[in-house]
């Protein structure tokens, strides 16, 4: 595993966090593959019951790395995309809990993260953009799909062609998440109870 990872075993929870705050913590190819082998190892373990996704300090993470989408060739476009969506619909499937501890900016790859897990428990200052349309992408790692469905057409359509950003309490009133509360990790731990 690389450092922009770290992952800690808290009773039946697995809490993985994204330690790249400096950067925005992106979801670079080596990361991706991290999070490949966390799921494959969660897929077959009966001992853990959730697993957690978090960030450091303000950040849980930007989404894709640009500087690698930046160097990919046409050719490698859609293996880029679907090493993605791979991963997000084995997170979307695996048998334990998923929730995502958001607790500061989650943009792009890491909305669709978010999106891929059963629930969203965001800190009040954290923030959700699908931010493509002002670099001139499109997430192709499966947001497309569950926003609608979580959010309505309408409202994803909004998020996908203005890049706005939506603050956490907003986020709470379109079901974005589903709760906001001042320690997203902790309450990810105590989950169901508030």
């Amino acid at each position: 595993m690389s450092n922009a990872i770290l992952i800690e075993e808290i009773g039946r929870n697995i809490v993985v966090r994204f330690n790249r705050p400096e950067i925005r913590s992106p979801l670079s190819i080596l990361v991706l593959e991290d999070l490949r082998k966390v799921a494959d190892e969660i897929g077959v373990r009966d001992d853990i019951d959730t697993l957690i996704f978090t960030g450091v300090g303000n950040v849980f993470a930007s989404g894709a790395d640009l500087r690698e989408i930046a160097g990919i060739e046409i050719e490698g476009a859609r293996e880029f995309a679907l090493r993605g969506q791979e991963l997000m619909g084995r997170i979307s499937e695996l048998p334990v809990l998923t929730i995502a501890a958001v607790n500061g900016i989650c943009f792009g790859g890491a909305l669709d993260l978010a999106l891929a897990c059963r629930y969203r428990i965001a800190s009040p200052d954290a923030v959700f953009s699908h931010p493509g349309t002002d670099l001139g992408i499109i997430t192709g790692w499966g947001g497309t799909q569950r926003l609608p469905r979580l959010v309505g057409k309408g409202v994803a359509l909004e998020m996908f062609f203005s890049a706005k950003r939506v603050t956490a309490n907003e986020a709470l009133s379109i079901g974005l998440v589903d709760r906001v509360v001042t320690d997203p990790l902790e309450s990810a731990l105590n989950f169901p109870s508030m």
